[in-house]
């Protein structure tokens, strides 16, 4: 039954994309890696005092990170498309470049707090030192580890969560981060609660997607009465007009919410490489200036002001003032100094950007420690709002939110050139790769050709969950969700299910966080002796 029905849709895949579609993505490829690098250029060519082996290191761990994405392109991507293949809607190629284009506008339009989110969950100690030899081990064995899983389970063809394997790649880092730390530093190590809950996600969002794909596929079967809609495609017809439609809208939601979501990984982790280089370029938003400015030393004082009131007497010394805020943030929990450290930081950081009408003024070895400082900041006041560790009143919330505000806008912004690299290197990792994962949905999950229907609920519930998932920030995987999806569907239209291959997937999904915590655990342990 399998290879009777790989041969309808053989010609189709497996035939190379026409000269014009080639020619239009080689221009746009070009027009991209044009932009991209002119733009990089213009950030850095102001820098004077800059070492060539910086310049170089900086486009070695670049092109590692873009790496990261391509191969992202394999997996996730390559979901999107294949129920609108499988079911005729669009022509491979076409489905593959509209995918591919709304991929791009979601990462153009994402905010970048999802970017963020990723690093914050890095240990901070790396974090503030990202450009020594430890930040930069650090970010190879992400990315490598991260890498390898994502290339060793596409080349078996077998849909694998990105989101998750980096997920697993920094619980192994933090964890050997921990282990290979001198004694009472406090360093950071594994956040269990976060790992438990990414393991219950992998467990879930698979049932998830099984069971409502299964129930909307009856839903759909009790209440929208076309035999048509149930019946596999014939030949290569296209299906009705209406649920071609659905099936493209659907396509469009997942790529665009994958962009806006996925793409947005990548984004923090070069941006952390950026600030390691070149911090005189990238660790301060240039774009803040004079009115935002002047706010930002209001926000500082009234802050500062709020804190003293929580204060208990005495003072923190200045060379022990991030170690302090380290262990707060590692440790959640508030010590003697730890109030005194957090008013002095916030104090020193106005002083430091108030001579200067904006941040694109302010001196070049200024600019790291400035914001390495406000990274402290931010991050201590949101493990103390977080965590609940002072009485705050209204007011004085009100005003930590507004002083974080201004933190975030000095400090997590992405330049649009950084957006454009990383919806190009997904794009071209949609093209090279999607066969593998698109043929594994289409044809080796049920024993039967995807339908009309089954592929509409599949996609429906992809991207309800993935939207669901932004919302609420949770976890999900909108690779497990759907995939196992359209295994729901199937065993709701008694199709039959393939064992073997539901059996490789689990496998292949229980195995991702401990292999990319041991990936990642042993390649820091190298990169950190051999540099």
């Amino acid at each position: 039954m399998a290879g009777a029905r790989v041969t309808v849709l053989d010609s189709k895949i497996t035939r190379k994309p026409g000269r014009l579609s080639s020619a239009v993505f080689a221009g746009v490829l070009l027009g991209g890696v044009l932009y991209a690098g002119g733009s990089l250029l213009a950030d850095v060519s102001a820098l004077r005092s800059t070492p060539t082996f910086e310049f170089v290191l900086l486009g070695l761990t670049l092109a590692i990170a873009l790496g990261f994405e391509f191969v992202n392109g394999f997996h996730d991507t390559a979901n999107a498309v294949a129920t609108v293949i499988y079911t005729h809607s669009l022509e491979p190629h076409l489905a593959v470049v509209w995918s591919g284009l709304w991929n791009f506008i979601g990462v153009l339009t994402s905010s970048g707090a999802v970017a963020f989110g990723i690093v914050s969950l890095l240990p901070v100690e790396l974090i503030l030192n990202a450009g020594t030899h430890a930040g930069f081990a650090m970010i190879f064995a992400l990315l490598f580890s991260a890498i390898l899983w994502n290339l060793g389970t596409w080349y078996f063809g077998l849909p694998n969560s990105s989101s998750h394997t980096l997920i697993g790649s920094i619980l192994g880092v933090r964890l050997m981060n921990q282990l290979m730390a001198p004694q009472h530093t406090g360093a950071s190590g594994v956040d269990w609660t976060q790992a438990i809950g990414v393991g219950k996600s992998l467990l879930f969002s698979p049932l998830i997607g099984f069971f409502c794909s299964a129930l909307l596929f009856l839903l759909m079967k009790r209440f929208i009465h076309s035999h048509t809609l149930y019946c596999e495609p014939v030949g290569t017809e296209p299906p009705p007009f209406w649920i071609r439609s659905m099936l493209v809208l659907t396509c469009t939601g997942v790529s665009f919410a994958h962009g806006s979501n996925d793409g947005q990984k990548g984004m923090g982790l070069i941006m952390l490489i950026l600030v390691g280089t070149v911090p005189a370029a990238y660790a301060l938003n240039h774009a803040v200036r004079g009115p935002e400015v002047q706010t930002f030393l209001a926000v500082s004082e009234q802050t500062a002001r709020v804190l003293s009131s929580y204060e208990n007497p005495g003072t923190t010394a200045p060379a022990k003032i991030r170690p302090v805020l380290e262990q707060l943030i590692n440790q959640s929990r508030i010590e003697t100094a730890t109030v005194p450290a957090l008013t002095a930081v916030i104090l020193r950081i106005a002083a430091d950007v108030a001579p200067y009408g904006a941040l694109a003024s302010v001196p070049i070895e200024l600019s790291g420690n400035i914001r390495n400082d406000m990274y402290l900041a931010g991050e201590a006041l949101r493990t103390i709002e977080s965590k609940h560790l002072l009485p705050l009143g209204p007011e004085d919330a009100e005003a930590i939110r507004n002083y974080l505000v201004a933190v975030d806008r000095a400090t997590k912004f992405i330049p649009n050139w950084v957006k454009v690299a990383v919806a190009l290197a997904l794009g071209l990792g949609t093209m090279v790769g999607w066969k593998r994962i698109v043929i594994t949905v289409g044809e080796r999950i049920g024993k039967t050709h995807l339908t009309y229907a089954q592929g509409a609920a599949s996609e429906v519930v992809a991207m309800a969950t993935i939207l669901a998932a932004d919302r609420f920030g949770l976890p999900v995987s909108t690779t497990h969700v759907l995939s196992s999806g359209v295994a729901g569907s199937m065993a709701a239209n008694q199709s039959g299910l393939q064992w073997g291959t539901l059996r490789a997937l689990a496998a292949a999904w229980l195995m991702t966080l401990p292999v990319s915590v041991a990936l990642s655990d042993g390649l820091f342990w190298i990169f950190r002796h051999v540099m």
